[in-house]
């Protein structure tokens, strides 16, 4: 199975130590961030992510683990 560009930045936000997780209500997608990332993590974030335009952000947050797998 080949995995979509927004699951692909998921996967290295995670795997630098990424902490965000997502809120989901209503197809209402929502970022909570109450642990700091680890600096890597935060740069990819802010490189990768945060620049997309709302629709392929929203694409790659609910990819994010939700708050109700903590």
């Amino acid at each position: 199975m080949q995995k979509t560009r927004s699951k692909e930045l998921v996967e290295e936000y995670l795997r630098l130590g990424g902490k965000r997780l997502a809120k989901i209500d209503d197809n209402i997608v929502k970022i909570r961030h109450w642990d700091d990332d680890t600096p890597e993590a935060e740069a990819f974030w802010q490189k990768h992510i945060e620049p997309l335009d709302d629709k392929r952000r929203v694409e790659v947050e609910t990819h994010l683990p939700t708050i109700n797998d903590r």
